[in-house]
């Protein structure tokens, strides 16, 4: 799983991850998929981006970073844009938390679907 992860920019949907594993493992359930990518996330091998109640896709950078969701396609896209960690610092200081990272989804539309408007 973490090879077909690997070979992906998609950030795809479990669905997408049984499909390609089972080309390979035929006769893999979707609860054994399910199961070791909760693993590899758990292990920090993988990210799970979960934002607002979509389905969840996975990311075979689990270094933190932003990502940029399509409104029209719903694909997903990292954004080569450096985490701003002073943005951690001053959510702490204001609030008294403690912060350990965030995460920010750009949204809008994607460079294809801008054409097909």
């Amino acid at each position: 799983m973490l090879r077909v992860l690997r070979a992906t920019n998609s950030h795809p949907t479990v669905d997408w991850i049984y499909d390609e594993v089972r080309k390979e493992i035929p006769h893999i359930s979707l609860g054994t998929v399910y199961r070791n990518l909760k693993l590899l996330r758990e292990s920090g091998e993988v990210l799970e981006i979960d934002l607002s109640g979509t389905l969840s896709r996975f990311d075979s950078n689990p270094e933190n970073h932003y990502h940029f969701r399509c409104e029209k396609c719903g694909r997903v896209f990292d954004v080569d844009e450096p985490v701003n960690k002073e943005l951690d610092e001053r959510v702490a200081q204001k609030t008294g938390f403690k912060v350990s990272h965030h995460r920010i989804e750009f949204r809008g539309l994607c460079k294809e679907c801008q054409k097909g408007s």
